[in-house]
């Protein structure tokens, strides 16, 4: 007997929920194009006051490494430039 109705109430409790298929979703209306604007200007301001911003001194120093760095690579490309000139002038002329 204990069986039945254990089967009972499950049958019961799946006859009492109704089909979700029935319900429509309600959709939700979408902010505004100036809204959401306002919004992400909002969240930018916020954003923006978590940085941390570097000094004039850090600035001046990663800037002054940045053209270093560059004068570098400036010169590595400049003396591949040559020597690859050189070779193939060397080579141009021994088939002449």
């Amino acid at each position: 007997m204990a069986e039945n109705e254990k089967m009972e109430k499950v049958e019961s409790t799946k006859s009492d929920t109704p089909a979700k298929k029935d319900k429509k979703p309600e959709k939700k209306s979408k902010p505004g194009f100036f809204s959401r604007i306002k919004q992400w200007v909002k969240e930018t301001k916020a954003e923006l006051k978590k940085v941390q911003w570097p000094t004039w001194k850090q600035t001046m120093n990663n800037t002054l490494i940045v053209i270093a760095f560059c004068a570098v690579v400036c010169l590595c490309i400049f003396l591949f430039d040559t020597i690859a000139h050189g070779l193939l002038n060397a080579l141009m002329s021994l088939t002449h």
